[in-house]
């Protein structure tokens, strides 16, 4: 029979077993988690907003730059 390991969390460099900790401590952490995981996917959401707001910008100055043609009239 093998022995079930414990859930372990690293915070600021010190091992915590997860079956050890308080309730309240357990709600922390899945909050701490939880906002991790938002960050990550508004980072991700960011940079797809800056790439587009990018390519935006650079169609506007190249259309500001081409010569006026008369659809432009």
């Amino acid at each position: 029979m093998t022995e079930k390991k414990p859930n372990v969390i690293t915070v600021n460099e010190k091992e915590y077993v997860l079956d050890d900790m308080t309730d309240r401590q357990k709600v922390l952490l899945s909050h701490v988690q939880d906002l991790d995981r938002k960050i990550g996917n508004t980072q991700f959401a960011l940079d797809q907003l800056g790439v587009g707001r990018e390519a935006f910008a650079n169609q506007l100055v190249a259309d500001l730059e081409a010569p006026a043609t008369e659809e432009d009239v």
